[in-house]
């Protein structure tokens, strides 16, 4: 690590983080559960999955130890976005490996997966680990989104992990991420490799969760920085008392993010995906509700409010998701793309896109503003629309201004609507992690070391009974194929571990629902402050809110 360091950083240096009190004694056992299988698909994901398939669940327990102490030598990757804590599962890794046995070694691929391909690595020593323990970022050994699925990749991965004698590979990522590992686990046994592969569940969207995995490393951490943010935009509003602050957060896939920070500041609107969805509104209709609060607001004096808008909102819109899906599949053909780029002006491009369009797919296009049509047409690397790029809280504010404007003038309402726009979601992907975050994500490390201890590999770790204090914590690992289904990606049917989206009827949206009336049109707002790292229990370790009410 380069540069000074801050006195809260060198304070956190010292910090020591819990354990469950199973693996904190130093003497445990690996135990075998139930086998379990996956819920849907099961034949396929046997066929692909053959050598890994149908294995059971593992917890670690205290107990006398069953786990071998001969020195072993481990490697570990970050793959795919940034999260706080992944440097703690780096260090929990590490110390477990070294309480084992100090002559274990650990060695960490550069830049994401693309580093075991090419074999690019690090040896991590005492030195490194103790410069970045409690720290945000992925920079001690850096991430990347590069994926192990090509004959050529595989091969190489099986030639480097048996180079470096490796006996096993920490995979640290999301849902595809851990999908990947789960793959290369199977090719690595079916050439038997002694090498184990043992995932990490790390996403702050929050969407990989399910009975094993109750919350993925970062959220906690991300969504109490957006959170401090939302909450200082709230005490904003409430002093200049003249703007409508529109807050898109990240989180494509679902909602878990906007929700957690609708719970933990009580935002005048908090839009949730799943369940625009399923009512089946249009944009138009989300633009209209936004519209009725804003009004409802006016009358009581209060001309300002904030909305919270989670990044992939456009994808559950029903019609703009047909719009999409056919856009994709347009642009997917080389010839239709070339013609596209081929126009001169954005107009020609829209008429020509509007004559392939199913009639209501070219109504929902054309019902967008131009530089949201325009920044469609980019498609990305995989042929798919950027929806990323798309300012959401832009299309929404200018959506909203025109209604609000018609309004007026029809003497309907006498309300003030100006607004601004914010888009948080990079500040929060590498801040110090809390001290939960700290916590949990080095158990996980410290369980991983367990599991490829005990030679098991395809596995996914996990540490339950997070709502509890960390020394009732339930260290666990669950085979990756008991989480997999068969998705259509791209063209393609693929395994994958199903995204876990907000649930409608689930408690924290249920929470939500109960007081949005009130929060819409009062201002009961929480100000939510800054990451507490030092004081009392019930201040600094306070779990997410999502956790405790679906835990609690």
């Amino acid at each position: 690590m380069s540069g000074a360091i801050s006195p809260l950083q060198k304070a956190r240096s010292a910090y020591q983080p819990k354990l469950p009190l199973s693996l904190k004694n130093g003497s445990f056992l690996v135990k075998k559960g139930e086998v379990i299988l996956p819920p849907v698909d099961r034949d396929r994901i046997k066929t692909l999955f053959p050598n890994t398939f149908g294995q059971p669940i593992l917890t670690f327990e205290a107990g006398e130890t069953n786990l071998s102490n001969h020195a072993i030598r481990v490697g570990v990757v970050l793959s795919g976005g940034q999260a706080p804590g992944g440097h703690n599962v780096i260090a929990g890794l590490f110390d477990a490996l070294r309480t084992a046995n100090s002559d274990n070694k650990l060695f960490g691929f550069l830049k994401g997966p693309i580093g075991i391909v090419k074999g690019n690595f690090v040896e991590i020593t005492s030195e490194i680990i103790d410069a970045y323990r409690n720290t945000g970022g992925f920079d001690m050994i850096m991430s990347g989104r590069d994926k192990i699925e090509s004959a050529e990749d595989l091969k190489s991965c099986l030639d480097n992990t048996a180079t470096m004698d490796l006996n096993g590979l920490v995979v640290v990522g999301g849902d595809d991420s851990n999908t990947n590992a789960a793959m290369l686990a199977e090719y690595l046994k079916s050439n038997d490799s002694k090498c184990c592969v043992v995932g990490v569940p790390k996403t702050i969207d929050g969407d990989m969760r399910n009975e094993q995995i109750e919350m993925s490393f970062g959220f906690d951490t991300a969504c109490k920085t957006y959170s401090e943010v939302i909450g200082n935009i709230c005490r904003d509003a409430t002093s200049a008392i003249k703007y409508w602050h529109f807050v898109r957060l990240m989180g494509r896939a679902a909602s878990h993010v906007t929700l957690e920070c609708g719970l933990s500041t009580h935002a005048n609107i908090t839009l949730i995906s799943e369940e625009i969805r399923s009512k089946g509104m249009t944009l138009a209709e989300v633009a209209d509700g936004i519209v009725d609060t804003v009004i409802a607001r006016a009358a009581k004096g209060r001309n300002y409010g904030i909305v919270l808008i989670p990044e992939g909102l456009l994808e559950f819109i029903p019609e703009l998701k047909s719009m999409i899906d056919e856009l994709a599949t347009m642009l997917g053909d080389k010839d239709t793309l070339e013609t596209v780029r081929s126009f001169d002006t954005h107009e020609e491009r829209t008429q020509y896109l509007s004559s392939m369009f199913s009639a209501l797919s070219a109504k929902a296009y054309a019902s967008l503003p131009e530089d949201t049509q325009a920044v469609l047409l980019n498609i990305d690397s995989h042929g798919n629309p950027p929806l990323s790029q798309v300012e959401t809280e832009k299309l929404l504010i200018d959506l909203v201004k025109q209604r609000i404007a018609s309004a007026k003038k029809q003497g309907k309402t006498a309300a003030k609507f100006t607004a601004l726009s914010h888009f948080v979601g990079y500040e929060g992907r590498c801040a110090a992690p809390s001290n939960f975050d700290a916590d949990y994500c080095y158990s996980l490390g410290y369980t991983a070391a367990q599991v490829v201890r005990a030679g098991f590999t395809g596995y996914t770790v996990s540490v339950k009974n997070l709502n509890q204090p960390a020394s009732e914590w339930v260290a666990m690992a669950t085979p990756v194929t008991s989480m997999l289904n068969i998705e259509r990606r791209l063209g393609k049917d693929v395994p994958v571990i199903k995204k876990a989206l907000v649930e409608l009827d689930g408690k924290p949206f249920k929470m939500y629902a109960q007081n949005r009336e009130k929060w819409a049109v009062e201002d009961d707002y929480v100000y939510p402050g800054p990451i507490q790292y030092f004081g009392p229990s019930e201040v600094c370790d306070v779990t997410p809110i999502t956790l405790q009410l679906e835990r609690g």
